[in-house]
């Protein structure tokens, strides 16, 4: 069935099709589907409950949704109770007769299967209730866990097209361009960049062939934001790309998406088709002139694809490696015709805004960083997972309330924020708000949103050189201070950890850092020094330690005056 104009699409909300997902009187049972909770047997909870379900002639009082990723990672996998709003935690196939004989049928709550606050023993039925939940608010993330991803009709059910059928029959490109603006949406890979502006700038280039391109090349260590975005909710990026699509005057789109994502893949290729089939991609859509289709490019996992113009060239069929700019892909990209980048994120919460508008989402976040930030929360942490909070919320906050503080009594250290190209933010700086230009303040980076924890228990030059490792094997080999510069830092850290080095290793790595980080070609190489400029700042003397002509308790030489003093970073 084609839906071919904004009345069908709205009559749609309230077909058979999605009858059952919202009527009251039917228990829904959301299990995740997040690549997490798979890979702890949550696919088979599913058949089991499924099995139960039939087993017990039940099938028309309840229905099992597989969704996607609910966050609370370390909980999984996690099932929730609609409409009682229960929420149960670490549960396993075996537990799918006991949820459907007591809870189901006879309404008796699991309390084994309920979340224990770790502290008081306290027993939380309620999602809501969570220290993990309780300062969230989740925008970007506002389907995953709610929805089943693999069901067209759930999402149209939650709004879904609505913004899409708004802009393409009620506004023009330049009240789009104006509203996405006025919101202050930046670029959540990382750049920060104004999302209005790169469409605005796309736009007004001349000719009728224009790109836009959704980087889904998620490479930093420990993150996994936009992987669990187009696992929980693919519809909501198809959807913005075609609102962006029509904005800068592009009929054609494109997911550039690391292969290493099987189920974010398969899921868009599923939404991608069901898209086609109701007429939401392709000719004329929802009856205008508006033609739109996208496909999915397989990256091969480079970390330097990131970086917009290496992505472009990757998409090409070419090297992955990066171009001079200007031109910029604005103006000249895919197949030199103008090019909108923008991230998963981003994308994500383009339909909200259309709805709801830009006084809204402006009315969120800090005065120069609007709206929400996905975070991969990770590391020493007790409650790893996704969390997704306001701008302005401070790290304390984030590790403390929502992260559940340091595991087994140990100590914070430090937070690695921006990933290999972030920097370590220490307790002093914990009640920094986060935004963009706060954390480039305080040494590091918003990035993508990887945040790692660190505790007493980590070596911070091992740190360092763990991310150094990383972007040295990552470089791409184009500029001779990304691809030599990173290889001798590295080899210098070795050096130091082997308390093999002295304080002239030390004052030639502080050398060439500064030289890599100012004449490297694109972000790769120009971020790549500032995980060991950081912990040389904030962790001098654990360098100290290493080094063999200073006198110290674990130094193997004789200490030299004229090297005492720190080299200032």
């Amino acid at each position: 069935m084609r839906i071919d104009s904004l009345e069908k699409l709205e009559r749609i909300k309230e077909t058979h099709k999605v009858e059952d997902f919202n009527d009251p009187t039917v228990k829904k049972i959301l299990v995740c589907g997040g690549t997490g909770c798979l890979a702890n047997d949550s696919e088979k909870l599913i058949e089991f409950l499924n099995h139960v379900i039939k087993a017990r002639k039940c099938s028309e009082k309840v229905k099992v949704v597989k969704t996607g990723c609910f966050g609370f990672c370390e909980q999984g996998p996690i099932v929730k109770i609609e409409p009682d709003h229960v929420f149960y935690v670490k549960v396993v196939p075996k537990d799918a007769r006991t949820i459907i004989d007591e809870h189901i049928l006879q309404g008796n709550i699991v309390q084994r299967l309920l979340y224990k606050e770790p502290i008081n023993n306290r027993k939380i039925e309620k999602q809501e209730d969570m220290p993990f939940y309780k300062k969230q608010m989740r925008l970007a993330l506002r389907n995953c866990g709610l929805i089943n991803p693999e069901e067209i009709y759930e999402y149209i059910k939650n709004d879904g097209y609505s913004a899409l059928g708004k802009v393409i029959t009620q506004m023009s490109q330049d009240t789009i361009i104006d509203i996405i603006t006025k919101s202050g949406l930046r670029g959540r890979g990382g750049g920060g960049f104004p999302t209005g502006r790169k469409w605005e700038i796309t736009k007004k280039q001349p000719g009728k062939t224009k790109f836009i391109i959704c980087n889904a090349d998620e490479g930093d260590p420990g993150a996994f934001m936009d992987r669990s975005i187009l696992e929980g909710d693919p519809h909501s990026v198809i959807e913005a790309m075609a609102i962006g699509g029509y904005t800068i005057g592009a009929n054609k789109g494109i997911v550039y998406i690391r292969a290493e994502y099987p189920m974010a893949i398969s899921r868009l290729n599923t939404a991608l088709f069901q898209a086609r089939e109701l007429g939401l991609l392709g000719q004329n859509i929802l009856g205008t002139t508006f033609n739109f289709d996208i496909e999915l490019k397989l990256g091969a996992g480079a970390f330097v694809c990131g970086e917009e113009t290496a992505l472009i060239n990757s998409c090409e069929g070419k090297r992955g490696e990066p171009n001079y700019k200007p031109p910029y892909p604005a103006e000249e990209g895919y197949w030199a015709y103008p090019t909108c980048v923008n991230n998963v994120e981003t994308l994500a919460n383009i339909p909200l805004i259309i709805l709801k508008g830009s006084s809204w989402f402006s009315s969120i976040g800090t005065e120069k960083s609007k709206g929400t930030k996905v975070f991969a929360l990770a590391g020493k942490i007790n409650n790893v997972g996704l969390v997704e909070v306001p701008m302005g919320t401070t790290l304390r906050e984030i590790i403390c309330d929502i992260g559940g503080g340091i595991q087994d009594g140990h100590l914070f250290k430090a937070v690695q924020t921006g990933g290999p190209s972030g920097g370590v933010i220490t307790e002093k700086d914990l009640d920094t708000p986060i935004d963009y230009d706060n954390l480039l303040g305080v040494g590091s980076m918003m990035g993508s949103g990887g945040m790692i924890v660190l505790d007493d228990r980590d070596n911070m030059v091992n740190v360092a050189k763990f991310y150094l490792e990383f972007t040295m094997d990552e470089s791409c080999g184009r500029c001779t201070p990304c691809r030599i510069g990173t290889k001798r830092m590295y080899e210098l850290l070795v050096k130091i950890t082997k308390r093999k080095a002295s304080m002239a290793d030390m004052d030639a790595l502080k050398q060439l850092a500064y030289m890599v980080k100012n004449s490297s070609l694109c972000g790769l190489g120009q971020t790549a020094p500032n995980p060991v400029l950081s912990t040389m700042k904030y962790f001098w003397n654990e360098y100290m330690e290493l080094i063999k002509d200073v006198d110290h308790p674990q130094g193997e030489g004789k200490y030299k005056a004229k090297n005492r003093e720190r080299i200032e970073v």
